[in-house]
């Protein structure tokens, strides 16, 4: 296994702070807010939260105990478990393949944003037509997607220790302090306390199956499962660390970050609509599209802009970060080659595959795969359906193969595992099932079938 050569994070704070990092991203400060507007706000922030802290924490932990037990990435780490199952690891291999180069386009773009914002461009990118025109060009995008892509690779480049923890330590503690000046500045607009009660207080009237199943698909965004990534960092994880409660800090980190999201972002977009939460747009529409208006309709709302979009910036570039040392570690493993010509291979791959996403709102915009853009067509697939089956082998494979037992003597190695009952239900019973039913729902969704 080469094990001895395997880098590590120095203890339990980087390894924390790489995997919050990894997970807060671009899926916390979009789709979150959107999503907790359009289900309720405050049934469906506690729904995610019972999620976070069960379903999610047993996908984490089971994750992170396979990447430790073994030393080794997705690929190398279910064979070694047991070589049938070794399917998954392939499958889970190909989801940050996929990822990385759409992502870092949408990195590119939050990039052009910032640097509009600090060049005096604000009142130019409420335009409506800014946006659109900007994603339309050729050159442009694309500059600003390599911009990003060769930030992250030089990143990943520097190796485990010098390069993904050492920044993570940087920019972690950074976003958690802009998020919080953030939300208290949006809480504190005249007008927001509406927004803030929407997105709190519960209303159990507004509860519905649609509401569990959006929350539970906002898990796999949010918590960077079911792509190898918790894989690999286990892999980086030293055995004296605590694993259950370095699972528990990931996952108060990430709820936090996106609990503040909606802080920033729900009660500003009040405040400017007048009260209606339709107002949040999905996706891209809501960061590059509605929040710009409301920055420039703010009394110092440029600087405000310039300091959300470096929160963005950070929140991206740490999850791509993730992405790519996850691919790299993967071809180290399996092809044993030098990190080096690894990161090359992975940036020129990225490349090709991301000029198909950056172009596609523009000379490409034309060209449709089932109906939607190149960027959207592999969001699809990767998030609506690779990472699902991914999930529900991982269960399988967890609970009834491995057993539990070897996740729960991989934990505590570390100190006592406190939710190994929790644990063993739900990656058992309860994860599969859900599983399941977010990969029908999201597949018929696509297809107009359901509406989520």
């Amino acid at each position: 296994m080469n094990n001895e050569k395997r880098s590590n994070f120095t203890g339990k704070i980087g390894f924390v702070l790489a995997a919050a990092g990894s997970a807060v991203g671009l899926g916390n400060l979009w789709r979150f807010p959107y999503l907790a507007a359009k289900y309720g706000g405050g049934i469906f922030l506690l729904v995610y939260i019972l999620l976070a802290v069960s379903f999610g924490f047993a996908l984490m932990t089971a994750e992170i105990a396979i990447g430790r037990k073994t030393g080794l990435s997705a690929i190398g780490a279910f064979k070694a478990l047991n070589k049938k199952y070794s399917f998954i690891g392939y499958v889970a291999a190909l989801i940050p393949a996929i990822i990385l180069p759409y992502y870092s386009v949408i990195g590119g773009w939050v990039t052009k944003y910032l640097y509009a914002f600090i060049s005096g461009g604000a009142k130019a990118a409420a335009d409506d037509a800014y946006f659109g025109g900007f994603i339309s060009q050729t050159a442009q995008p694309v500059l600003w997607f390599v911009i990003f892509l060769g930030a992250t690779a030089l990143i990943v480049l520097g190796g485990v220790e010098k390069g993904v923890e050492k920044v993570s330590k940087l920019m972690m503690p950074v976003l958690v302090v802009l998020s919080i000046f953030i939300a208290i500045y949006s809480v504190c607009m005249p007008g927001a306390i509406e927004g803030v009660k929407y997105y709190i207080m519960p209303d159990f009237s507004k509860f519905s199956v649609t509401t569990v199943l959006a929350a539970m698909g906002q898990l796999f965004y949010s918590m960077s499962l079911a792509m190898g990534i918790m894989i690999t960092y286990g892999s980086y994880m030293k055995k004296d660390v605590n694993l259950e409660s370095s699972v528990t800090q990931i996952e108060l980190f990430d709820t936090g970050i996106a609990f503040l999201a909606g802080l920033m972002i729900i009660p500003a977009v009040f405040v400017f609509s007048g009260g209606t939460p339709e107002a949040l747009g999905k996706g891209p529409s809501l960061m590059f599209v509605t929040l710009p208006k409301v920055f420039e309709s703010m009394a110092g709302g440029t600087y405000i802009g310039i300091l959300f979009f470096l929160l963005v910036l950070f929140a991206a570039l740490t999850s791509s970060i993730s992405l790519m040392e996850t691919v790299v570690s993967i071809l180290c493993d399996k092809l044993k080659i030098g990190r080096k010509l690894s990161c090359l291979l992975v940036f020129v791959f990225s490349v090709v595959l991301g000029l198909l996403s950056s172009l596609g709102y523009g000379v490409w915009a034309e060209v449709k795969i089932i109906g939607l853009q190149f960027l959207d067509f592999f969001d699809f697939i990767s998030n609506s359906v690779l990472m699902p089956v991914v999930a529900f082998f991982t269960c399988v494979f967890v609970g009834y193969v491995i057993k539990p037992e070897a996740i729960s003597e991989e934990v505590e190695l570390s100190g006592k595992f406190r939710r190994k009952a929790l644990f063993n239900v739900v990656i058992k019973y309860i994860a599969p099932v859900c599983i399941v039913l977010i990969l029908i729902s999201s597949v018929l969704e696509a297809f107009g079938v359901f509406k989520i």
